[in-house]
Order: C-alpha cells, then sequence, then structure tokens
C-alpha cells in the first residue's frame, strides 16, 4: 500500500511494485525474473496480443454460432418418415409438446447463454481498451461469470451424443447429429478460448491509466 497524501492509503499491484506472479502456480517474483522458480514457466507481466487474441476467438465463435442455429442439430430416421430438428425447431416441439422446462433449458443454454457471453466477453474487451474506470469489481464478477458458465456450454451436443449412442435400432429408427452439432460445438470452444485468452490484469491495468 502507499499513502495518497491525505492521510489514506491506497492499494497498489504486483507491477506497480516490481514484481510479477507466475500464472501458472502463483509464485511472485522480482519484476527482472524471466522464468518460474517453482514450475519453471516463463513470466510475463502482461500478455500484450490478449486482446487480439480475444477478438479473433470471439469473432471465430460467432461466425460458427449461425451456422449451428440454421442447419439441423439432430436428425432423426424411422421407417416411416425422415426429420431435422434445429435448435430452435427443437424448442418449438418440446413447447408444443407442453416439455415446457426442458425447452426453457434448451433455449437458455443454446441461445442464451452463448449470446450472452459473446456480449460479456466484448464488453470486457472493449471497456478494457476505452480504459473505462466505472463498475471495475462488477467487470471482475462479470469474467468470474463467463469463467463459470463455460462448462455448461456443451449441453446441447452432449445431449445429441447421448441420443445418437443410444437411439440405435438398425433399419427401424436411427438418431445422428446434424452439421449444427458440429457448429455448435466449434462454436463454444472458441469462445471459451476467447475468455481463456482474457487477460484479467488488464482491467487493473484500466482502472490505474484512468485515475
Amino acid at each position: 500500500m502507499e499513502s495518497t497524501g491525505h492521510g489514506l492509503q491506497r492499494l497498489i499491484t504486483a507491477r506497480e511494485a516490481g514484481l510479477i506472479a507466475c500464472t501458472r502456480c502463483g509464485q511472485v517474483h522480482a519484476g527482472g525474473a524471466v522464468r518460474c522458480k517453482r514450475c519453471h514457466g516463463p513470466l510475463r507481466s502482461r500478455d500484450t496480443q490478449s486482446l487480439q487474441k480475444v477478438w479473433a476467438w470471439l469473432i471465430a465463435g460467432i461466425i460458427a454460432f449461425f451456422p449451428a442455429n440454421i442447419y439441423p442439430m439432430l436428425i432423426t430416421n424411422t421407417l416411416v418418415e425422415h426429420s431435422e430438428a434445429t435448435i430452435i425447431g427443437g424448442v418449438v416441439q418440446l413447447v408444443g409438446h407442453h416439455s415446457y422446462g426442458i425447452a426453457a433449458i434448451v433455449f437458455v443454454a443454446s441461445i442464451m447463454i452463448p449470446i450472452g457471453k459473446f456480449l460479456a466477453i466484448a464488453y470486457l474487451a472493449i471497456s478494457v481498451h476505452r480504459q473505462q474506470i466505472l463498475k471495475m469489481h462488477q467487470r471482475h464478477k462479470l469474467y468470474d461469470v463467463v469463467e463459470f458458465i463455460g462448462r455448461w456450454s456443451m449441453i446441447d451436443v452432449f445431449v445429441v451424443a447421448i441420443l445418437s449412442a443410444l437411439v440405435q435400432l438398425g433399419g427401424v429408427a436411427t438418431i445422428n447429429p446434424g452439421v449444427a452439432a458440429l457448429s455448435f460445438a466449434l462454436s463454444v470452444v472458441f469462445t471459451m478460448l476467447s475468455a481463456l485468452a482474457f487477460d484479467p490484469r488488464l482491467i487493473w491495468d484500466a482502472d490505474r491509466t484512468a485515475q
């Protein structure tokens, strides 16, 4: 901590104190260190290409998200019919069968959460680039939320994979994943990589610069 000149003390970052922490194990080193003495990983105060990586992966995730909602997610073949269901089509069918709870879960996990992650990551990247100081703590919380919900983003792909493995009744009925399943999986992976590429320490840097 350092004095502000008014009898108050201000928290300082490790970077301002001439220290650097390993992003792998958390070991703190002097600012001139190159490799971690504990895990031997490379040390760097900031990832200077963090925002470029974030935007690259995010744009790739958004591009893959469109075919995931246009093309069929599930292809069903029986003796009497052939049907293809998109994500939205599946939600509509579930509502038609009065399965409102399942329809809500599919809609939230397949539409709301991915779009929410796109907006949240884009907001974090823009706010850091513009060095906005407002609600810095909320931005850290938003980053934690993005990290947390990432593990639930593949629920549709898991359901399709399970159905495809279980419902294979020879010539009677088969269920296979459609093109959208691959596109959705790619979109989720790209979005997760975008979130991982974001260096949360940039939020502190933006706050210090704005001050």
